[in-house]
């Protein structure tokens, strides 16, 4: 399927809907494993640092899975009346052209999804080093392995790759029982109570980390081509897993409280495994590490296995990235998207998590004339300064993608929706707010690290002149020989 001008080939009418490796129960595995994967085991302390009472704190929980359902039917209807896998490369191309679908697919590759996968294997390396007892030092050798394997696992074919995330997310979900069950058995009568001002920015940039603690149920779109039975099971899968993600995590930031209390939970940096020490012993806390561990991983392998069917269908439709677009007749898989995935991953956690990493980006900012990165401010961590790096290309795409919602209800008005987000307009108006307000307030946290992405995601206008050129050059030969 290639792109033809500034529209995509056409796909509803010869994909088979009753077809796909990938069912119902798949597609929420996925769902699930991508979105508890880091923050609520990394991030609740800093959270509620950021708003004065933990009922605020509760609060923006559901808020916040409100309005990722609200997206979710949005994503719902695009899905179902786009089945192509790919995701949000296929609407933006339909709605604005083939340069709008390929700076995406680039920023995915360069910087918004390899930084999230980065970002989640820091999760994976803390707690890693927890359990086999190493220092700090050592966690990007855990992340490096952790990305590694897991590519190198997807690159045996989709099943494999199925498979591995269903075990892996009912292990997170026996973790998440465990850790619920502790903090509701918990003595502590003090749970509640505020003995300390708020310490941080405030309720905007809690809001903001609760909103990418909920990130990742939009990646199930990249996937839809492989789903069977799409039109019914998408809007399904986003909503059964959403739904079951939002009382999960106000239970487990519930039992936090209960286990820690609120100052106590402030000032944790493993909530998970201190809210189990705290209740059972520090041997508990140790397990709950493992499990934490395990549940990343489960992250990791969904990210894996459905970001790289993106980077897929960008080398499907563009000359420059053909060889992304190479599919293994023997796996079933994307291979080549896949190793260029990991690559680039393994090169960012080298680069943010190591010390040598972190003095040769600020030797390249002095260099340019530009202020050196305050390293400090995301803790000196990995997964700090990975998130707020791709979060403000992140929420840019995510806002352009609601306006492509209006843009192709009218454009291709009269195409078939098997499925359509209740409440028009109200739905797709309330989750471009929703993205406004995280791409400034993503923008604002991760403001000096902006020079640091703003050469790779530049670097994409130049690529697409070159493939286009390379696309014509190409399409002329074929001409030629045809005569």
């Amino acid at each position: 399927m290639v792109a033809k001008g500034n529209k995509l080939s056409d796909d509803f009418a010869t994909d088979n809907d009753e077809s796909g490796p990938l069912s119902l129960w798949d597609a929420v595995s996925l769902i699930i494993g991508i979105v508890i994967g880091s923050t609520i085991y990394k991030t609740p302390g800093f959270i509620f640092s950021n708003v004065s009472d933990p009922w605020t704190g509760l609060a923006l929980w559901v808020l916040c899975g409100v309005l990722s359902l609200v997206g979710a039917l949005c994503y719902a209807e695009l899905a179902t009346t786009y089945p192509r896998s790919g995701g949000e490369y296929n609407y933006l191309t339909r709605a604005f052209g083939a340069w709008a679908g390929f700076l995406f697919g680039w920023a995915q590759l360069a910087i918004i999804q390899t930084g999230s996968i980065g970002a989640l294997s820091y999760v994976f390396a803390d707690y890693a080093t927890d359990v086999f007892r190493t220092s700090k030092d050592s966690a990007f050798w855990f992340a490096v392995l952790a990305v590694t394997g897991l590519t190198l696992l997807n690159m045996l074919g989709v099943h494999a790759g199925r498979h591995t995330q269903k075990v892996l997310v009912l292990a997170k979900l026996l973790g998440l029982l465990v850790l619920i069950a502790a903090g509701m058995a918990s003595p502590s009568a003090s749970s509640f109570e505020v003995t300390k001002p708020m310490n941080g920015p405030g309720w905007s940039l809690a809001m903001i980390l609760v909103l990418y603690a909920y990130g990742g149920w939009n990646d199930a779109a990249f996937v839809t081509a492989e789903v069977r039975n799409r039109s019914r099971n998408i809007p399904r899968a986003l909503l059964f897993g959403l739904g079951a993600i939002t009382v999960v995590y106000v239970l487990i930031n519930f039992a936090y409280l209960r286990a820690l209390g609120f100052e106590g939970l402030r000032a944790s940096s493993r909530p998970a495994a201190d809210a189990l020490s705290a209740t059972f012993g520090e041997h508990a806390g140790h397990a709950m590490s493992l499990l934490v561990m395990i549940s990343a991983l489960g992250g990791l392998n969904g990210l894996i296995l459905a970001v790289s069917r993106v980077h897929a269908a960008v080398g499907a439709d563009h000359a420059l990235f053909a060889w992304l677009g190479r599919w293994s007749p023997r796996t079933k898989t994307p291979i080549w998207s896949l190793l260029a995935q990991g690559v680039i991953t393994v090169v960012m956690i080298v680069a943010v998590g190591t010390e040598s990493g972190r003095e040769a980006i600020d030797k390249i900012f002095r260099g340019c004339g530009v202020r050196a990165v305050p390293w400090d401010r995301y803790f000196n961590s990995g997964f700090e300064t990975l998130y707020a790096a791709s979060a403000p290309i992140f929420w840019l795409f995510f806002l352009a993608t609601g306006i492509a919602y209006f843009v192709l209800r009218v454009v291709d008005r009269d195409r078939p929706r098997p499925f359509t987000a209740p409440w028009f307009p109200l739905c797709p108006v309330l989750f471009c707010g929703t993205c406004l307000f995280g791409l400034y307030s993503a923008v604002n946290y991760g403001a000096p690290l902006l020079p640091l992405i703003a050469g790779p995601f530049a670097m994409g206008i130049p690529l697409y002149a070159g493939s286009r050129w390379l696309g014509n050059v190409s399409h002329t030969r074929r001409q030629q020989e045809l005569r």
